[in-house]
Order: C-alpha cells, then sequence, then structure tokens
C-alpha cells in the first residue's frame, strides 16, 4: 500500500512541476542568458549522470570495464560516428572488457 502511496505522491508531483514550468512567463524565457542555460543543462545533467553510471560504484569511485566503454564511445563521438554505433561501441568494448577482465 504504501508503495502506491508513493507512486501518487510521485506522480502529483511531477504534475505539479510541469504546470510550474508551464506558468513560468514568456518573455522571462525569450532572454539568451535563460535560452544558454536551458541548452546547456540536460547536457550537464546527463553528463553527471553518466559519470556517477560510470565511476561510482558503493559510495566510492571505481575504474573498470564501464570506462574502457566510455571511452571507446568518447573516441567515437570525438570521430562523429552515428550514434548507434556509438552505443554499439561502447557495448561491445566493455564486454570484452568484461571477459578478459573476468
Amino acid at each position: 500500500m504504501t508503495a502506491w502511496i508513493a507512486i501518487g505522491a510521485t506522480a502529483l508531483g511531477c504534475y505539479l512541476l510541469k504546470l510550474l514550468g508551464l506558468s513560468v512567463p514568456a518573455g522571462l524565457l525569450e532572454r539568451p542568458v535563460v535560452r544558454r542555460y536551458a541548452a546547456l543543462i540536460p547536457v550537464a545533467l546527463l553528463a553527471a549522470l553518466t559519470a556517477l553510471q560510470t565511476f561510482g560504484e558503493e559510495g566510492g569511485l571505481t575504474l573498470d570495464a564501464r570506462a574502457l566503454g566510455l571511452a571507446a564511445a568518447g573516441i567515437a563521438v570525438w570521430r562523429r560516428a552515428p550514434f548507434l554505433l556509438v552505443v554499439g561501441l561502447a557495448v561491445v568494448v566493455t564486454a570484452l572488457a568484461r571477459l578478459v577482465g573476468g
């Protein structure tokens, strides 16, 4: 029962957050500084989530096969490879590193 309460509270919170976003005046959103930050914030959040999922483990930092996969993906992005190739390369490099490393 408590899980349903948590799900309902989360859904209500998401709805209220969306409503808050829709109530921001359009003039504020048209400012160049706001537009620039709005474009950069998702990139920063995704980079932080990627770093946390790649290097974080049990409250500490770790360096394992995931880092090699991320490095391979970074190189592929740098070489302007298509997105699916970037993801596939990261998966293959991570899997090979885990296979070799045990």
